[in-house]
């Protein structure tokens, strides 16, 4: 799969939560860090989501806010 968008990280899904509509994916990134997707429970059903499978997260955002 080839997309456009570069801030792509490679990692593996240690968790699926899945809500009535909405979907929480937590994907171990490396380097003790992780991150977590929110979709649709439809796309982590028919993507067929797991613990333990290899994904790529793709963020594409106009901005980064940073607060303190």
């Amino acid at each position: 799969m080839e997309i456009s968008a570069r801030n792509q990280l490679r990692g593996t899904i240690t968790e699926v939560r899945l809500g009535a509509v909405i979907a929480e994916i937590v994907v171990d990134i490396g380097g003790g860090h992780s991150l977590v997707s929110a979709i649709t429970r439809a796309s982590a059903e028919s993507m067929g989501l797991r613990e333990g499978m290899k994904v790529l997260a793709v963020i594409k955002a106009t901005e980064v806010l940073i607060g303190k």
